[in-house]
């Protein structure tokens, strides 16, 4: 697995996510300047990281949507590359049209952080492939955007297409009221583009990768993105 974390002023979670990646593949991922205009060659994976692009000025994730690396992340993700983005990553592939949708101010109009659980949807892509369908796992998450909405139609797309990825739930597995954390449309914490090579989700499971931190709940999914073969750049 190459994979390339892109990295903008003001992210602060890429540090995290190359311990994930390189905890599950062995590999030491490369990290990409957002000025940049190409991606190194053999990239499989692109990982838009968490933290404050830009200090979330305009919107957030709006001017790094604009940065000059999207137009070869895009490119990328047409060729059916995967790309991941997390929490303002996940802002930054709305901003940047790689997902449909907004990330509006959270339902009660606070920072959100907390552990948080959620249940897997769909098992059936790259970057799930480790879990079990319907599992409960628990996270973290740290936003005071990360309301998901879009229109009508395209959330019935969404969810019709089952590229729903995960949904915010308690520890029992139910989902709505209290244990949706900031309001988001059907209790979307991430979902995949329409190839299931996209995955946008607000919550971090790169924080839960080992048990001296609280759980390891997101190994999962770097295993998962380890595991499969995908479409180099």
């Amino acid at each position: 697995m190459n994979a390339a974390i892109i990295l903008f002023p003001g992210s602060n979670r890429e540090g995290d996510v190359a311990r994930a990646l390189q905890q599950a593949s062995g590999k030491k991922p490369k990290i990409i300047w957002h000025a940049d205009h190409d991606l190194p060659k053999g990239t499989d994976l692109v990982v838009l990281p968490g933290g404050f692009s830009y200090g979330d000025y305009l919107r957030c994730g709006s001017i790094a949507g604009r940065a000059n690396i999207m137009d070869a992340v895009r490119a990328h993700a047409a060729r059916g590359g995967l790309v991941l983005g997390i929490c303002n990553g996940f802002q930054i592939l709305c901003e940047s049209g790689l997902l449909p949708g907004v990330l509006m101010r959270n339902r009660d109009l606070r920072f959100v952080c907390k552990m948080q659980h959620l249940k897997v949807e769909n098992t059936s892509t790259r970057f799930s492939s480790h879990y079990a369908p319907g599992q409960v796992i628990k996270v973290a998450i740290a936003h005071g955007e990360g309301n998901f909405e879009a229109d009508a139609e395209t959330i019935a797309r969404i969810e019709g297409e089952g590229r729903v990825a995960f949904r915010y739930c308690d520890a029992a597995g139910n989902v709505g009221g209290a244990a949706n954390p900031n309001g988001s449309t059907n209790d979307i914490a991430g979902f995949y583009s329409e190839k299931l090579n996209v995955l946008g989700l607000m919550p971090h499971p790169e924080n839960l990768i080992d048990p001296l931190v609280g759980g390891t709940d997101g190994r999962a999914m770097f295993q998962s993105l380890v595991a499969t073969k995908t479409k180099a750049a």
